[in-house]
This record gives structure tokens, C-alpha cells and sequence, in this order.
């Protein structure tokens, strides 16, 4: 792990926000680290307001887009939503149909079958639309890149509009209405939005011609939190405002889908994390274990009964996920060391029967063990399809177009992209890959990276510190939990390696005369050693809640320790 200590800020900003807050200069320096130097911008940061949602319609293209759906509507026109089958796709679909059907019956969703069909908008998703007399397409997630099959759609006298926000490409689809911050002629202030975003603006457009407020609309803002959670977008701006009301209304009145997951896994209060990693994972296996349509149909479901059979169905997807991803990272890591690719700036791996629904979650696992660009293969139909990932700081959709003469499609982000090659191909792409990316990725970011927000002593961790703490979130890119080092730090006899397997280490520490902390680290049992010999060390970590036998206390998630 490579640590990086952020910039201390200039005393007097940290003194004068200290004053003007009532906090100590601590809290205060966290703060002015994030961008956050007076009492008037705290108070939004803190309290994140509706009103300061943008107007709708700066967005490109959305004052089109209104008038073709009151179109649609005022001609009782069929309309088709249409959403990719990850969850941000789905989430999507589940927003922009039900807020539709609350006013207006034609209304249909279609979500494409990722074996049959692949990402994005399909000829059979457009022939479904024509068989069954729909004449307006929504794409949600997707559609930015497109152009072919717009144009097919209008062939058949069936229109689109797109909301997407993904990259665009050289030219933008001739739909109707394309909303996508991301376009260069979009004046959009916020860029960050994810797909259920993007519906988002587009439903808050709607209804301010339908004399609604932006309050009507806050039972919808738990999918968008998800979406944004999921997605990994920043948590920044308005997605902030958007994650910290989609939270409460998760919290506080979810929507029957909801209800039905959270009832199998016992959880009371989530944070956005756990978003992440309890409901989304659940979202996203309807999709790659077996169909998308099996998500949006448990998140528009109003009768808790039925959810709740819903819900077990796609626990049981969530099961087998589970299973495919553990079996075929191993399978890939051993792939590794069989072909002596241990010290290639990049993986590359293919194997034609792994499961499609799973390459991205081995992706993003095979990065965490080599922790560098990577593309996990397998076959679909006459292709090869891959999932990639990317470490912080390196650009995978920019690599990836510097090798586009080897692919036959792509598209995605800096983080993580999507590709499909002719098996031919397969060999001249990886080693253009390689070639690319060591060309072009800075040796540093080879390392992984923990970004640490000020030096700290165990004293300063009080219950009145973490209660101020706890409201920074909700957390995430662009506002991350806070992580602290404290040095001279000794375990007071009580390490140890913990967990069934023994891979996990457990400390309790004190530094000089201080109170002591336990200090949990997943996966960081060979850190043993240092831990627990019983000489000073120094400890990366974020400070959070454990919960045992009806007791809370403060406990240290370490990220790493050195000596």
C-alpha cells in the first residue's frame, strides 16, 4: 500500500470555519479538505436541500423530451421503456414506468436479455416494439451510441428519446431527444449524474409542467440512491442531495421491494454502503443469473406478499452469483500463474464457459489481487465479450479506444468498460492491451493507494467526534469516509487472527496512556506479525460502530498497518 497524506489546509480557513461552526479544528479541517470553507456552504453540505436540485430543464434536448411523452400521452400513444439490465438500467425502468403509469395506462418496460441481446438497445428489443405497436422508445442507461439502431427504429416510424450518461461517441443518435450531461453542447451543471439520474430529471420535468413539486417526487429517490451507490458515481453535488434523500426514504419508508430484501437479511438502518453491497448485488443477480425483467418487476411491485416471493427468487440468483464468481476467480488467478503473467501491467483472461453474468465481479476481484487494468473474456454467441476494470487514476475507456482497431464494439467509463472482439482478434488486442497501457499508465498507480485525511491520536476519537462524522456521509466518490493514521500505537496483548479461516486480524490498541480501541482488519492477517510482536506501529484506518450483544462502541476498520 502506498500512503498519501492530503495537504494540510491553511490554518486560518480551518481556524475561521472552526469559529464560525462551533467545531473543533479538527472537523474543521476535514471540511475545508473537501471544499468546504464558510458557514454558508457546510450548512448545504450538512443539509442538503430539494431546492438546490437544478432545474431540469438546462439539461440538453429535455424541453423535447417533455413535449413528445405529453405527445405520446395526449395521442394514447404505446409507450416502451426501455432500460439496460445492470441496476442502474433496471432501477431506471422501475422509476421512469411507475411514475408514468401513475397518470397514464400505455406503458410498458423492456429490459434486453444479456445472453441473447448484450448491453444496450437491441434490433429485438426495436422488432418487439414494432410487433407490439409501441411508437415511442425511453432508453434509460443506455442508447447514447446507438445510431444504427435509432435509425432502424425510425424506419419503422417508432421514435426515441435517450436518456443515457455514458460517454458519447463522434456522433449523437437522431432520436428524438437525447439527455445526456455528458454531450459538449449540454450546458448541464452537474456532469456526474448516473442513468436513474438522468430519469430522474427527466420525471422532475414532467412534473413541473404537471404542477407537481419536487417533494411529490421523493418516494422515487430510493431507487436513484441505489443507482448512484451502485453505479459508482461521485457523491458530490446533486448526486449528494439525490443519495441523502433516497437514504431516508430507504430508511424510513421503502418501497415494498425494498421492504422484502431487507426482510431476508435483517438489517435495520442502511447506509449507503450497504446499498451496495446488500440490495444492489441482490438487483444486479436478476440480471446476470437469469433475466433483468425478474428486478423490475420486484421494484414495482406494491402487494408485500407477492414481493416477498419475488424477493426469495432473486436471493436464490444472488446464491448462485456468489458461486460462479468464487469458482471462476479462481480459476482466472490460476490462469495467471499458469501462463507466468505475474508481471504483465495488465490481466487479461479468457475462458469460453464462464458465466457472462459474472466476468465484471471477477474483474473487479482480479484487480484488488494484482491491482492493475484488467479484462476478463468469455464467449458469447459468435464473439468474445469482456468485462474491464481499472485502477484509480487510469483511464480503461481511453485505453481501450487506442486498441479499437482489434475490437468490434465498446463502451463505458474510466473505471470500468464493456467490449465485445472476434475470437481472431483475441491475441492481437491482449497484446496491444499490454502494450497500450505500459506505455501510458504512470509505474505509481501500479500501487495501491490509501489517502489519508489528517494525523490523529486515539484521544481525539470521541463519541461527539464520530456523532459530527457520521453526518459527512452519505459517503462515497468524491467524499469518502474518513481515513486517520495514528502512530505509536501497541497491541496490549489480545491480537490475534480471527474468522474461520483465520485471514482476518483483530487488535486492541492503546497509544500511551489513552483509552483503547479494538481494531478489526479484513484480509490482513499477515500483518500479524507486525501487530502483534509487541513493538510500536503505525495503523491507516476509519472509525466506525461495532455492535455486539446489544452494545455499541467505537472500533478502528484498519486499512493497513506499518511499523
Amino acid at each position: 500500500m502506498r500512503w498519501t497524506l492530503k495537504p494540510i489546509p491553511e490554518n486560518d480557513k480551518v481556524n475561521s470555519l472552526s469559529r464560525a461552526l462551533k467545531v473543533e479544528p479538527l472537523i474543521a479541517s476535514l471540511l475545508v479538505q473537501r471544499g468546504i470553507e464558510t458557514f454558508q456552504e457546510a450548512q448545504k453540505f450538512f443539509r442538503p436541500s430539494l431546492k438546490e436540485l437544478h432545474d431540469p430543464f438546462l439539461m440538453k434536448d429535455m424541453d423535447k423530451a417533455v413535449l413528445r411523452i405529453e405527445q405520446a400521452i395526449e395521442n394514447e400513444e404505446n409507450i416502451l421503456v426501455y432500460g439496460d439490465y445492470d441496476v442502474d438500467g433496471t432501477t431506471s425502468v422501475a422509476l421512469l414506468s411507475s411514475y408514468l403509469k401513475s397518470y397514464y395506462p400505455n406503458v410498458a418496460t423492456y429490459i434486453p436479455d444479456r445472453y441473447d441481446e448484450g448491453y444496450g438497445v437491441s434490433y429485438k428489443g426495436i422488432d418487439f416494439a414494432y410487433d407490439n405497436d409501441f411508437s415511442l422508445i425511453i432508453a434509460l442507461d443506455c442508447g447514447i451510441k446507438a445510431i444504427d439502431k435509432v435509425a432502424y427504429a425510425s424506419e419503422k416510424n417508432i421514435e426515441f428519446i435517450i436518456c443515457d450518461h455514458h460517454r458519447p461517441g463522434k456522433e449523437i443518435p437522431k432520436a428524438v431527444a437525447v439527455l445526456d450531461p455528458k454531450r459538449e453542447d449540454c450546458d448541464y451543471p452537474y456532469k456526474e449524474l448516473c442513468g436513474c439520474g438522468v430519469g430522474f430529471k427527466l420525471i422532475q420535468a414532467l412534473s413541473v409542467k404537471r404542477g407537481l413539486q419536487t417533494e411529490d417526487l421523493l418516494l422515487y429517490l430510493d431507487l436513484v440512491a441505489t443507482a448512484i451507490g451502485a453505479d459508482i458515481v461521485p457523491i458530490t453535488g446533486e448526486n449528494r442531495i439525490l443519495a441523502y434523500y433516497g437514504l431516508k426514504v430507504i430508511n424510513s419508508n421503502p418501497r415494498t421491494g425494498f421492504k422484502a430484501i431487507l426482510k431476508q437479511v435483517k438489517k435495520e438502518k442502511l447506509t449507503i454502503t450497504d446499498v451496495v453491497f446488500i440490495i444492489a448485488p441482490r438487483i444486479n443477480a436478476a440480471g446476470r443469473m437469469k433475466h433483468g425483467n425478474h428486478a423490475v418487476t420486484l421494484l414495482v411491485e406494491n402487494d408485500l406478499e407477492k414481493a416477498e416471493i419475488f424477493a426469495a427468487e432473486i436471493e436464490k440468483f444472488n446464491t448462485d452469483r456468489r458461486e460462479a464468481d468464487k469458482s471462476i476467480t479462481e480459476e482466472a488467478l490460476q490462469q495467471i500463474i499458469n501462463n507466468k503473467e505475474e508481471e504483465r501491467k495488465t490481466t487479461v483472461v479468457y475462458q469460453e464457459n464462464w458465466h457472462k453474468g459474472v466476468i465484471g465481479i471477477v474483474a473487479s476481484r482480479l484487480t484488488e489481487t494484482y491491482y492493475r487494468p484488467t479484462l476478463v473474456f468469455t464467449k458469447s454467441g459468435e464473439k468474445l465479450a469482456a468485462s474491464a476494470r481499472s485502477v484509480k487514476g487510469f483511464d480503461v475507456y481511453n485505453a481501450l479506444e487506442s486498441c479499437s482497431e482489434h475490437i468490434e464494439q465498446f463502451g463505458g467509463h474510466m473505471y470500468a468498460a464493456g467490449l465485445t472482439l472476434f475470437e481472431k482478434d483475441f491475441e492481437n488486442f491482449k497484446n496491444e492491451f499490454e502494450r497500450v497501457v505500459s506505455e501510458t499508465i504512470a509505474p505509481h498507480l501500479l500501487t495501491p493507494e490509501i489517502k489519508i485525511d489528517g494525523e490523529i491520536d486515539l484521544n481525539d476519537i470521541t463519541p461527539k467526534f464520530f456523532r459530527i462524522l457520521k453526518q459527512f456521509g452519505p459517503f462515497g466518490p468524491g467524499n469518502m469516509t474518513p481515513t486517520f493514521m495514528t502512530q505509536n500505537l501497541k497491541d496490549i496483548g489480545f491480537g490475534k487472527c480471527v474468522g474461520e479461516d483465520k485471514t482476518h486480524l483483530r487488535v486492541v490498541v492503546k497509544q500511551g496512556n489513552s483509552n483503547q480501541f479494538t481494531g478489526i482488519g479484513f484480509s490482513m492477517a499477515e500483518k500479524s506479525d507486525i501487530a502483534c510482536s509487541g513493538k510500536p506501529f503505525k495503523a491507516a484506518y476509519c472509525i466506525d460502530e461495532n455492535e455486539w450483544q446489544g452494545n455499541v462502541s467505537l472500533q478502528l476498520r484498519l486499512k493497513d498497518i506499518m511499523e
